[in-house]
């Protein structure tokens, strides 16, 4: 099976999405590969009695553990923390919270203020007109004016409802003379673009059956596909194809019925997240380039970055009805998110406050901050817990490191035998220290808001959504992989769009970046296509 497009993009989550949207628009014939399928609404369990049940294997965010047949295995035991991924049309957007925090113009220059890392290629300035625009595309919800950031554009919508909980943490803060904002949210407030309000079902994280939540397959795709690309599900990708000229020609894949097949392209965009793309860079390897697809810098799945993890849970002695509204960060603080050398580390964290759990059973097994409550004291502990808990969930800067990696494992495959992903990673002393401090601050903030107690896990293991680094823009050849406009300095046709471009991390979530980077590198497909060199 053989077809052609000008573009062909695996992966059709958050940057594929984007991608495809863009390059549609502007008259490119495009074709996606996404190994999952289109999500289906009326299969989410949030409507369910028994949801977090479901949730826990069938919504799981650990490929591993759901088992699904678009899935492929991850080898983990090497990582400090465990890689977690959807795919599906939307990608791991149907899974995730709906924060939609900037980076701050800081995080682009870190090697210049703090002496390690590398700076970006690009500043912040450089991303901000396409912040701006995802932020219209997506229906953010917020208050503009947060004074960790540049002056900048309103936003759409107005902010969620924060809750009594919540107001009464900022109020606390304001007693500490600390930073707090509404937190910016991908999570609409009001209609928006024919999606319905926040219903307050609080299963963000087990997919949004009223569509409030911003993911592509509801954002991007439908005009997408109204626009003539065209979306090919089950399709399980297995190498970017080379040609003599040292160009891509297209990717061979397996359909659904186990079928080989290749698009053929005069571009190759790659938006398979921080691992699946340089699984796939690395399992393209021929013998023009034994190690692997541009992987002449030798960084292809090197600099792993992934956002050690912490949380700080406060038990309050009244009902804060958390079990209500969206699970993601209602109020956020940058209090100490710049970097102080008298606290013994680089860089910093946000903290993002959210209700500490869902429903009656993440109540009574609390799965952030403490053991699982069974016999005599359950329903003593669901009492005490349930509807009031607040956690402030922080994110901390994650240096990029080489020995932190994806690589191919020589013993697990995919259903269509493609080489699975073997994942090395370890927190460093610093990223230790960064959250050791935070936890204490975070706990001093809980405890000045009037909390009973509070409880804290330092590195959470199930917490790596957000997978950087793998594959990062660079002016230099040598040191990078791709060019600041995302394209492979060793393959000129050949495109990375996603987490894996990324130079540092940040403190904070990914997915606003990750978007607005792929709306910038899609512009620049755009301005430059009629010098984009191509196989004959």
């Amino acid at each position: 099976m053989r077809e052609r497009a000008d573009v062909v993009i695996v992966g059709a989550g958050a940057a594929g999405g984007v991608v495809a949207h863009r390059l549609a628009t502007a008259g490119f014939r495009v074709t996606c590969l996404e190994q999952g399928r289109w999500p289906d609404r009326s299969a989410y369990p949030a409507p369910r009695d028994d949801w977090e049940i479901i949730a826990s294997k069938r919504w799981s965010p650990d490929p591993n553990v759901r088992g699904l047949p678009e899935d492929y295995p991850i080898e983990s035991d090497e990582s400090d923390i465990v890689p977690l991924m959807y795919n599906a049309v939307g990608g791991s957007m149907v899974l995730y919270a709906g924060d939609w925090p900037r980076m701050a113009p800081s995080d682009f220059r870190v090697r210049t203020l703090d002496g390690v890392a590398d700076d970006w290629p690009i500043t912040y300035a450089d991303l901000e007109p396409y912040y701006d625009q995802i932020a219209r595309e997506v229906g953010v919800a917020g208050l503009a004016g947060d004074p960790a950031y540049p002056e900048g554009a309103d936003l759409p919508l107005p902010p969620l409802p924060l809750g009594p909980g919540v107001l009464n943490v900022a109020r606390a803060h304001d007693r500490l003379g600390w930073h707090w904002w509404p937190a910016p949210s991908a999570i609409a407030s009001a209609p928006y673009r024919g999606r319905h309000p926040c219903a307050q079902w609080g299963t963000c994280m087990q997919g949004c059956p009223e569509g409030a939540k911003a993911s592509t397959d509801l954002t991007h795709w439908p005009e997408a596909v109204e626009r003539g690309a065209r979306l090919i599900t089950d399709a399980r990708v297995r190498r970017v194809v080379l040609g003599p000229r040292g160009l891509a020609t297209g990717v061979e894949y397996v359909d659904e019925d186990g079928r080989e097949a290749f698009v053929a392209a005069d571009v190759v965009v790659l938006a398979a997240n921080g691992i699946g793309t340089p699984r796939l860079l690395l399992a393209s390897a021929d013998s023009r380039c034994p190690d692997g697809l541009a992987n002449g810098s030798g960084l292809v799945g090197r600099r792993l970055m992934m956002h050690p993890f912490a949380v700080v849970t406060g038990v309050f002695d009244r009902p804060l009805q958390t079990w209500k509204g969206n699970v993601g960060s209602r109020i956020h603080c940058l209090e100490f998110y710049e970097s102080d050398p008298d606290r013994g580390f680089v860089r910093g964290a946000k903290w993002s406050l959210a209700p500490a759990s869902g429903g009656p059973m993440s109540a009574a097994l609390p799965p952030r901050a403490g053991a699982a409550v069974w016999g005599v004291e359950h329903h003593r502990a669901v009492r005490e817990r349930f509807g009031r808990c607040l956690t402030w969930g922080i994110f901390g800067e994650d240096l990029p490191d080489e020995a932190n990696r994806v690589e191919l494992s020589e013993t697990r495959t995919d259903t269509a035998g493609i080489p699975a992903p073997r994942v090395v990673y370890r927190v460093s002393e610093n990223s230790r220290r960064l959250l050791a401090f935070h936890v204490e601050r975070a706990t001093e903030s809980l405890l000045e808001a009037g909390a009973i107690r509070v409880e804290a896990r330092e590195r959470l293991r199930e917490a790596g959504w957000h997978l950087l680094g793998t594959a990062r823009m660079g002016t230099d050849p040598a040191t990078s992989v791709v060019d600041p406009w995302g394209r492979a300095h060793e393959v000129p046709n050949l495109y990375v769009a996603d987490g894996s471009v990324f130079v540092t991390s940040g403190g904070v979530n990914p997915t606003n970046t990750i978007v607005s980077l792929a709306l910038r590198i899609a512009d620049g497909m755009v301005a430059r296509r009629r010098e984009q060199r191509i196989p004959a």
